[in-house]
């Protein structure tokens, strides 16, 4: 057994001090007081730092200059994790978009493989299309968009993902395959999509719970038909990521978003591409060229294509942007997210039993360590 502290330890949503993380075979044993703790243990003292949980995003597209749908592979998602770990990110769902389904199918082979050599990072994974709807396409390639398969559902529910998120377009998919598709087991998130308001609300009703990157992708809400993001911002159970890179929203529409629904369902997410944790100027995505200038990735012609975003200036930018303290857009960050997907008996808090990854930040924000205890 060994032991952990820092000056301050993020526990149920507050700073603690004198305390001590118990730590063994990478769990979090138990929390005890400082002066508690057992002769012959020995501590790591992380002096003046704020220790959190590790960053859990769940939408993560490359990174390190991979990007996952040319190579979904073991090796594709130990490239991906080691590029986003110095930034905080210590799990992650790997996130394939529309493609095809032999592709989609490498994408589950890899992340099994990676799971049963025991590769947690990789929490799961995230099919992110093709059920979309072609109207609200994005860069997601027009001819890979199509209408539900049934033999998706034997590839998610026979396999070991993990935890798996499916962004679809509800009006595209209807709600019996929503149904069917949580009882495979997945989480559905509304996304690229043009459905109403009342057909967000049925899809809620029968198991659509999330909202992938909203307002991008999907119309804008107005004082007549408030649409898809009216009904996010309404649902009290329903969970919000957003990209907090000050190009894909204003700042000032995520604050409001942020007043209504609260750091308890805003996730932060990175939707991140190649570049992040290189000096990339461009990268190809399924064969268009996509430019990176001042973190902005696009095409030629100016459409954004996801983001060269890490979750520690997705922290940072939110504490900037929206009067937070540091634990709540922490817990974007985190809690939320591991809520979110089912994860959080494992991750995104410090308490016992949870995996022992963890986040040295200064009293700004900024990621100073990343830790795993093994």
């Amino acid at each position: 057994m060994k032991a952990l502290t820092a000056s301050h330890i993020l526990v149920d949503g507050h700073w603690q001090q004198d305390t001590v993380l118990l730590l063994a075979a990478g769990k979090i044993a138990r929390l005890i007081a400082k002066n508690d703790l057992p002769a012959g243990i020995p501590l790591t003292d992380k002096g003046d730092g704020f220790l959190a949980p590790g960053y859990f995003d769940s939408q993560v597209n490359g990174g390190g200059g991979v990007l996952l749908n040319d190579q979904p592979t073991r090796a594709g998602l130990q490239a991906v994790a080691d590029a986003h770990r110095p930034y905080g990110t210590t799990s992650f769902l790997p996130t394939f978009i529309t493609d095809s389904f032999d592709g989609m199918q490498r994408m589950a082979e890899a992340v099994c493989e990676a799971r049963a050599r025991g590769f947690k990072a990789v929490r799961g994974v995230h099919f992110e299309g093709p059920y979309l709807n072609r109207d609200r396409k994005g860069v997601h390639q027009s001819h890979h968009i199509r209408g539900f398969e049934e033999k998706f559902l034997d590839l998610i529910a026979t396999a070991d993902l993990g935890a798996v998120l499916v962004t679809l377009a509800p009006e595209a998919v209807g709600t019996d395959m929503i149904k069917a598709l949580r009882a495979a087991g997945a989480v559905v998130s509304a996304g690229h999509t043009n459905a109403s308001y009342e057909q967000t609300v049925a899809a809620m009703k029968t198991g659509l719970t999330g909202f992938t990157h909203l307002y991008n992708a999907m119309p804008p809400m107005q004082s007549r038909d408030p649409g898809v993001i009216g009904a996010a911002l309404e649902a009290s159970d329903a969970y919000c990521g957003v990209i907090a890179d000050g190009y894909h929203v204003h700042p000032a529409v995520l604050k409001n978003a942020l007043a209504a629904i609260s750091p308890d369902r805003m996730m932060l997410v990175t939707d991140a591409m190649p570049p992040v944790g290189t000096d990339a100027t461009s990268f190809m995505l399924q064969g268009s060229e996509i430019l990176v200038k001042d973190g902005r990735c696009t095409t030629e012609d100016g459409t954004l294509a996801g983001s060269a975003l890490t979750m520690a200036s997705a922290v940072q930018n939110s504490l900037a942007w929206f009067d937070l303290p540091l634990e709540d857009a922490l817990k974007m960050a985190s809690e939320t997210p591991a809520r979110f997907m089912g994860l959080e008996a494992d991750i995104g808090l410090i308490a016992p039993n949870r995996t022992a990854d963890f986040v040295l930040l200064s009293e700004k924000g900024a990621v100073e360590e990343v830790l795993t205890a093994v």
